[in-house]
């Protein structure tokens, strides 16, 4: 190779880069971090052997060339806890099989707040998405209901609370 002259990467190499772009790290065993910047995709493809030197800018082209951007996305967040799905397991059993002569008990630690997905970044295929519209508004404030079911009698107890802001 002259000097100053770079090296041409592949068509099959940029496809797997795009390809690893669009991944979490996860998927790659790596941790500690849930996207990919790209300083931290380049240090992968080199530490893999994939190609043999590579630059940010080069590897910026690459994405770019291949439909590939740096995008917010809408996400839901997934537990930390490694011991999730099995405790996930148990809970859910709980509901099919419940104990004949026990009760079961659930609460939501998060309270009156509402579950929704979190924008986070990642690399995704370039496109622009249709605008989605509200279904509903809120003029009002929400109403709240705090309930408990009795099992072995088939009651429910609750409380509602009329308005929150």
């Amino acid at each position: 190779m002259e000097r100053g002259r770079p090296r041409r990467i592949g068509e099959q190499i940029r496809e797997w880069i795009c390809l690893i772009a669009r991944t979490s790290p996860a998927e790659c065993g790596l941790t500690g971090f849930s996207t990919w910047s790209l300083t931290k995709l380049r240090d992968h493809l080199l530490a893999e052997g994939i190609v043999a030197e590579l630059s940010r800018e080069t590897l910026r082209r690459i994405l770019h060339d291949g439909g590939i951007s740096w995008q917010t996305t809408t996400t839901w967040k997934a537990s930390p806890d490694p011991d999730f799905i099995p405790k996930m397991r148990r809970i859910l059993d709980l509901y099919d099989q419940p104990p004949e002569d026990g009760r079961v008990v659930c609460v939501d630690e998060f309270g009156p707040l509402n579950l929704l997905p979190r924008k986070g970044k990642a690399w995704r295929p370039r496109r622009t998405p249709r605008r989605l519209r509200a279904t509903y508004t809120r003029t009002d404030g929400v109403m709240h209901m705090l309930a408990a079911l009795d099992l072995a009698t088939g009651k429910l107890f609750y409380r509602i609370r009329t308005r929150k802001r």
